[in-house]
């Protein structure tokens, strides 16, 4: 199975690297990205050609077995290194933590590859990162992209781990028109929704205001849920008044932090909060948020109390760090039952 990456001059004599592409990370998401864009190329073009790599050897390995044991006939291969799927392919996708992981792969191993090609191959070449991170990283990187010869555009997305299974993903991008127009082909493999934010760095802002508010919104909805339960109100019935009134949203009707609330969904919280968005990578995003904010001179107080829970919640446990951000419900009901002071009377009480 496993293959190895090192002829690249003679795959770039006989064309190949022109049919194939190579995804880099391999998480959560990314793992469900790789696989709608994979296995839809496939279909259109058997003799297409997939290179995945990940810093984890042996997700690339399980993903490879994966693809092949339901798509027998697939061309793919694992790269060692970013360096080997960058020369390997013209088309990199690469979907990562956050920005030192990006400066990482790209400093260290895309950018010197693309160095490496001759110049027509470099010009051909479209890279497309949908990483969230900080939107200097992201210019920065864009900007020796675009010295070598290549294309590149940032296209972060929103709709989560489900979207990504079902290829629904919106993706906010930001790139020339050219680096747009390229791009998009790819990008609607993945998703429902692409669009163009405006330049570099444009697609990475639109998505940390969007995730600066879904960091509110998911905190808020758990804390009416408490309180609606609290109470003595059904999770169910609370959740279908609030969804079919003015307080309705994602968080709501879709990512409900209580179990058995929704009934014909399976959100994280079925599952004991596993499979979703991480924790500690919505604090990450909360994070991008006051950055940005801080920069652009722009108050955000209902982000940094948000941001704050989250970073308490991880603080005092771990594994809720790596569960999904719904289970700041199970924090806050953790909250709930511990002694707090009667603002009123000054003394302690429990509830």
């Amino acid at each position: 199975m496993r293959v190895s990456l090192r002829c690249f001059n003679s795959v770039s004599r006989s064309g190949l690297r022109t049919k194939s592409t190579s995804f880099i990370g391999l998480g959560r998401m990314g793992h469900e990205m790789a696989y709608n864009l994979f296995s839809k190329q496939f279909a259109q073009a058997p003799e297409s050609q997939f290179v995945v790599c990940d810093a984890i050897p042996e997700s690339a390995q399980s993903f490879c077995t994966n693809f092949v044991n339901q798509y027998p006939g697939a061309k793919i291969q694992i790269a060692d290194t970013p360096e080997e799927a960058t020369l390997a392919s013209e088309t990199i996708i690469t979907m990562l933590p956050s920005s030192p992981q990006v400066l990482s792969v790209y400093n260290n191993g895309i950018i010197p590859a693309l160095r490496k090609l001759p110049t027509e191959l470099a010009k051909n070449t479209l890279l497309v990162d949908s990483t969230t991170l900080d939107v200097d990283v992201a210019r920065s990187v864009a900007k020796d992209v675009v010295e070598v010869g290549s294309q590149m555009v940032d296209a972060p997305v929103s709709g989560g781990v489900t979207g990504a299974k079902a290829a629904t993903l919106a993706f906010l991008v930001g790139g020339t028109e050219v680096a747009f127009k390229q791009s998009h082909p790819i990008l609607s493999f993945m998703g429902q929704r692409i669009i163009h934010c405006g330049p570099s760095g444009a697609g990475l802002g639109a998505k940390i205001c969007n995730n600066l508010i879904l960091g509110v919104q998911q905190a808020v909805v758990g804390e009416a849920m408490l309180l609606g339960t609290k109470l003595g109100l059904d999770p169910k019935v609370l959740t279908s008044v609030i969804s079919s009134s003015t307080g309705n949203c994602w968080s709501i009707s879709v990512n409900n932090p209580v179990p058995n609330a929704l009934s014909e969904k399976s959100p994280p919280c079925e599952r004991d909060y596993e499979g979703g968005f991480a924790t500690a990578l919505m604090l990450k995003d909360m994070g991008l948020a006051s950055n940005m904010a801080s920069l652009a001179g722009c108050p955000i107080p209902m982000g940094e109390a948000a941001e704050a829970l989250y970073a308490q919640m991880i603080q005092e446990s771990s594994e809720l760090g790596r569960k999904d951000f719904s289970s700041i419900y199970v924090q806050l009901e953790k909250q709930s039952k511990q002694p707090k002071q009667d603002l009123r009377s000054g003394e302690m009480r429990n509830e």
